[in-house]
């Protein structure tokens, strides 16, 4: 029970990798809040976690608007008292699709980097003096392994995944005085509800990205929660300002 007594958010956790995050944190004993934006998804996941013994609370959140954001980080506390954790999950990736660099829209574009990057910084400033109130708190944000790889074809989801790295490292050092942790995760190629609707259903299809690993079988969500609880929890106390990459050695090749 390593977030025994924690209140943990979770933006875009109805569904997906930020279901498998919301499940794993209140196994490990955390409260957990559910920020979607489809109010429908959060409350499923939050019936499941109930069933289960746990403690949830679902949200209709849009992280890319400040007063969403704000009432968010409200509800929590009228409810819960504190806020501990923040995992920036939410993203725009349902329905991607895969385009030349310069067939995208200005409007595709400022969609991105409004939910993808915006919605981070928003929730951030919203929770902030929650944590700093209590002392202390843990803040860790979804990248991914795209801001490497130079994966044009999706260029604005991996240049605003770029821009979380660097947003994760700039409130590393303006809020490490106050106690407050914050890193993020970059998962590499994972199988889950997003990645099966580009492939048509088929998990073989994604086999290829298998080739570049180390450890070489498919990424699960499953393979993600591990990182995701240490880094909320008092095991990574002293780490702060760092980017861990979950994708079985790919990153290496």
């Amino acid at each position: 029970m390593k977030l025994a007594d924690k209140v943990a958010i979770i933006t875009g956790g109805g569904r997906g990798i930020g279901k498998a995050y919301a499940l794993a944190f209140a196994a490990e004993g955390a409260r957990v809040v559910i920020a979607d934006i489809i109010f429908e998804n959060a409350q499923k996941v939050a019936e499941e976690i109930k069933s289960k013994g746990g403690t949830a609370l679902p949200l209709l959140t849009d992280v890319s608007s400040e007063a969403s954001t704000r009432e968010m980080a409200k509800k929590t506390v009228e409810a819960f008292g504190k806020i501990d954790i923040l995992l920036n999950n939410a993203a725009v990736f349902y329905g991607l699709e895969i385009k030349s660099w310069d067939d995208r829209t200005t409007e595709e574009w400022a969609k991105m980097f409004a939910v993808n990057v915006t919605g981070c910084w928003l929730c951030a400033k919203a929770v902030v003096p929650h944590m700093i109130s209590g002392g202390k708190g843990k803040i860790i944000n979804i990248s991914s392994t795209t801001a490497d790889t130079g994966m044009y074809h999706i260029i604005h989801y991996a240049c605003s995944k770029g821009a979380v790295m660097t947003l994760t490292k700039c409130l590393a050092k303006a809020l490490g005085k106050q106690n407050i942790n914050v890193n993020s995760i970059a998962p590499g190629y994972t199988i889950d509800e997003a990645t099966l609707l580009a492939l048509g259903g088929k998990e073989e299809a994604a086999d290829r990205s298998i080739q570049g690993r180390t450890i070489r079988r498919r990424e699960y969500p499953a393979d993600l929660v591990g990182t995701a609880v240490y880094l909320a929890s008092a095991d990574s106390d002293f780490v702060t300002g760092q980017i861990i990459t979950v994708d079985g050695g790919e990153v290496m090749r």
